[in-house]
């Protein structure tokens, strides 16, 4: 079973078509506007089972941001 983070970095890598990225590289710096980061946020919600708060998902922009805030959901679960 993979990981949060292999999950996240998976769902990022496919949608900007890369082979791999870095934890703490931005979706802003691989060019994705607004729709590019509600796609993946839609993409981590179904593939992991939680529900990110639309007041939240502009604040996470990296692996890691996405990472530790589905972690710390699912620990309040």
């Amino acid at each position: 079973m993979k990981t949060v983070k292999e999950t996240v970095r998976e769902i990022i890598s496919e949608h900007f078509s890369l082979d791999e990225i870095g934890d703490n590289t931005s979706i802003v710096e691989l060019g994705a506007d607004s729709l590019d980061g509600l796609e993946i946020i839609v993409f981590v919600e179904e593939e992991l089972g939680v529900k990110i708060p639309d007041e939240d998902t502009d604040r996470l922009l990296t692996v890691d941001q996405i990472t530790e805030y589905v972690e710390a959901l699912r620990a309040t679960v």
